[in-house]
């Protein structure tokens, strides 16, 4: 089995284990989906399709597979209202995962009007059903007043179990929601705190934000060298909005004493990031701040540099490409 395809069939492994505890329990999902997983894991993509399709009337997981092969484009153009038309059937289904994809659907007016009202319905059965994100996406409409009442206190006391219980993302959400949610629930140093343990555990999107808050100072004093730190944690994950920040803290870092100029190693990782974020900005003021800073850098840099330093921006876009997704800061 291919790395790829293991990762596919992990993807459905996840609603099934879920769906073990559920309605469908007395009947072995997976047993009659095994040629179907087979063709999935060796990348056989109409064979796969067609077999979950076969079963797609009364097998509420192959309707969550077949919901998946719409949502990423498995051997068929990306279609996300006939993905969430098919994770619909499945979260009916009892299917733990689908339920969260359908309120994600119902949320975002994906298949239908947007419903936020059923779209909480759907995050708490998940939340039910074991999903653990579930609870941290329900306490968001609780933190807007979408479909539910406004209750930021409420949306607290649903997204901090999970953090607690050590899911990087519900550390995530729980510290965005105290750096930026309704006034009366914010606060800077309990998000700098879930901030940092969500970064600790790796979520790239967290360290970007960690490293933010170091660098102006919110939550805590300015910390340039710790920000630093975390914003090239999150670029080297390729996470795209780190990569200018980053290059600005090098160029900005403090200049060697004996020569008042920038260090070599600083100025070979303002040219790294910066010349990253060029490749993958196409355009806009980011992308046009990158080239006024890399123009800075080439001032100053040995000619001689540039082979090894773009060799290992080649290397390093190479291993994070179309793996994480542009956002913007």
């Amino acid at each position: 089995m291919t790395i790829r395809g293991t990762r596919r069939v992990a993807a459905l492994g996840l609603a099934l284990g879920l769906a073990s505890g559920s309605a469908w329990a007395a009947r072995d999902l997976t047993g009659e989906l095994q040629d179907a997983q087979a063709a999935l894991a060796a990348g056989n993509y109409p064979a796969a399709y067609q077999a979950y399709l076969d079963r797609g009337e009364n097998n509420p997981l192959a309707q969550f597979s077949l919901g998946l092969f719409h949502q990423y484009g498995w051997g068929r153009p990306v279609d996300l209202a006939e993905a969430c038309r098919w994770q619909e059937k499945a979260a009916r289904g009892n299917i733990p995962a689908a339920q969260q994809a359908l309120a994600d659907c119902l949320r975002g007016g994906v298949h239908r009007p947007a419903d936020p009202a059923a779209a909480a319905h759907w995050y708490e059965q998940a939340a039910l059903s074991g999903i653990l994100t579930a609870p941290c996406s329900l306490a968001e409409l609780y933190m807007a007043g979408e479909g539910v009442p406004k209750d930021p206190r409420k949306a607290l006391e649903l997204c901090r179990p999970p953090a607690a219980q050590g899911l990087p993302a519900a550390q995530l959400q729980l510290a965005r929601f105290y750096l930026e949610g309704d006034p009366m629930v914010r606060d800077p140093v309990a998000a700098l705190h879930w901030m940092r343990v969500a970064a600790q555990a790796g979520n790239a999107e967290a360290q970007y934000r960690l490293g933010l808050m170091l660098r102006d100072g919110i939550g805590a004093p300015t910390d340039a060298t710790s920000a630093r730190w975390w914003l090239e944690s999150a670029a080297g994950q390729g996470w795209l909005p780190a990569y200018l920040p980053s290059a600005a803290l090098y160029w900005n870092a403090p200049a060697e004493p004996d020569t008042g100029l920038q260090s070599a190693e600083n100025l070979a990782k303002t040219y790294l990031w910066s010349t990253a974020a060029i490749s993958r900005l196409a355009s806009g003021s980011e992308a046009e701040q990158a080239r006024a800073l890399l123009a800075k850098v080439l001032a100053r840099m040995p000619e001689t540099w540039r082979t090894d330093l773009d060799k290992r921006v080649t290397e390093h876009l190479a291993r994070v490409g179309g793996n994480i997704e542009k956002r913007s800061q």
